[in-house]
């Protein structure tokens, strides 16, 4: 099924291509129920048209010439290497994995300044530069709250999906994946109370954090296989910008630990000064970090395998992707979830 499904292009099924943008309109994280008016109007002038983007990302032709992971990778197109390693996987290929290299929109998190949420986010048009940014940061902090605009590397809430053409290979493969694993995940349980959340329905915290981190234990499985077939060099990571030992993903995670117990406490403006610090810490060794605040954390908490984050989500995944048999198994057993509290329950029964 999925190698005579992968073999068409969705412009080619208008029903296919109708229900992918409906289902990645739905995706979309915008103008949700839950997002402030204020928010709204600081980010008027900057806000993406979503649906004129959308309809031109979507009826656009591929341009093959640009799907290549890099000019000495292998023949054929990344996304026939990566549905090639879905089958062998025994991953249904579904949607198939279309994709271009272009700018993806630039991401607005706002998260309240006493605690660290990911409480809203709306989307802005790619290429801001930094003073537009810090404009727009400037005025949503003027509102009570903290706000960043971030480069995001990948959108998968668009068919295809779009990846920033900046990003060394192996992180393209990744990303690639990892949109595709969104897209698939929605037809899941777990994904789809994610696209409920997305449409302003709100759904617990760990919901979203359980779809990031499963998709982005997907990309790199996957992308990991489909690199091995590359030569050498083609998907090599880019050196870390320390030689000094410094350890980055420990300091980060000291660093989140160190703002949750000052916000805990109440010190606010403690914990704004202390980020500060440690902001310009991390660019002594040679992380450049635009901005360090609390819809920073926000943002890079749902992720669970990054040392922003917090909780025990990546944990009980990496104990329970240990405990199956295959990739495969551990997508079909996360993806049925609807919350932490199944995680917990899988994780304790693998003790019993």
């Amino acid at each position: 099924m999925p190698r005579v499904f992968s073999r068409f292009a969705p412009r080619k099924i208008p029903l296919y291509l109708a229900l992918a943008l409906i289902v990645a309109a739905a995706c979309l994280p915008i103008d949700s129920a839950h997002t402030g008016a204020g928010i709204r109007r600081a980010a008027e002038t900057y806000a993406l048209n979503v649906p004129a983007w959308e309809l031109q990302n979507s009826l656009t032709p591929l341009d093959h010439d640009t799907s290549q992971p890099g000019p000495e990778a292998a023949p054929g197109t990344l996304g026939a290497d990566i549905e090639r390693e879905l089958i062998r996987q025994k991953l249904a290929a579904v949607p198939p994995v279309r994709y271009r290299l272009e700018r993806p929109p630039l991401l607005l998190v706002v998260s309240p300044r006493e605690r660290i949420s990911y409480s809203d986010r709306l989307l802005l048009q790619p290429g801001l530069d930094t003073a537009r940014m810090e404009e727009l940061e400037n005025s949503i902090a003027g509102l009570g709250l903290s706000a960043l605009v971030v480069e995001i590397g990948g959108f998968g809430a668009a068919y295809p999906a779009v990846v920033s053409p900046s990003l060394p290979v192996k992180n393209i493969v990744e990303a690639v994946v990892e949109e595709w694993a969104h897209q698939y995940l929605a037809l899941k349980p777990l994904g789809f109370l994610y696209l409920l959340d997305c449409l302003g329905f709100a759904q617990e915290p760990g919901v979203i954090n359980m779809n990031e981190t499963l998709a982005g234990m997907m990309a790199g499985e996957i992308g990991s296989a489909v690199c091995a077939g590359y030569s050498e060099n083609v998907c090599q990571r880019r050196d870390s910008p320390s030689h000094d030992g410094f350890d980055f993903a420990a300091e980060m995670r000291l660093t989140r630990r160190q703002v949750d117990g000052l916000l805990a406490a109440g010190r606010v403006d403690q914990a704004e000064r202390y980020m500060g610090e440690r902001r310009a810490f991390f660019q002594e060794h040679g992380y450049c970090i635009r901005k360090l605040n609390q819809a920073y954390f926000a943002f890079h908490g749902i992720y669970g395998q990054d040392p922003g984050s917090a909780g025990p989500v990546y944990g009980q995944m990496k104990m329970l992707r240990e405990a199956s048999g295959s990739l495969a198994d551990f997508v079909q057993r996360v993806s049925a979830m609807t919350g932490p509290a199944d995680l917990e329950e899988a994780v304790k029964g693998l003790s019993q």
